[in-house]
């Protein structure tokens, strides 16, 4: 009972739950970009340069064929439309990380540096000082 004990411990632990709580929002975000750059920012481009849809943009390697046995056998694609498209989503992530993590780097204020000690008074200001507590006697 041991492991269990100290696996629910480990389990428990913030950074632990703040970690899963991160991947799982950050699959759902996945997805909102995904469809963002698929149905919303790649069509326009796609307009714009000609009628293009990217995610059908391929090199044929291979075209497709039928075998001796007369099954078909498919083309053989280089997808690079789709390439095009997952670059324009890490962009997208990417760009959205580096804003949250700006906002926070603004929000978090840096530690206040503690008051500096006073400065040891110089040798002039040492010996004024012995001259007025001479003159006080």
């Amino acid at each position: 009972m041991g492991m269990m004990r100290e696996f629910r411990e480990f389990a428990m632990r913030g950074n632990v739950i703040d970690l899963a709580v991160g991947v799982v929002i950050g699959g759902a975000f996945g997805k909102i970009v995904s469809a963002l750059v698929d149905k919303v920012i790649m069509p326009p481009i796609g307009l714009l340069i000609g009628g293009v849809d990217f995610s059908k943009l391929a090199f044929t390697l291979k075209a497709a064929s039928v075998d001796a046995a007369g099954k078909d056998v498919p083309a053989v694609l280089l997808g690079y439309g789709e390439f095009i498209n997952a670059i324009l989503q890490f962009l997208i992530v990417a760009f959205a990380i580096f804003m949250v993590v700006k906002a926070i780097n603004k929000l978090h204020k840096p530690a206040e540096a503690a008051p500096a000690a006073p400065a040891e008074p110089s040798e002039e200001v040492l010996l004024l000082r012995e001259i007025r507590d001479a003159l006080k006697k």
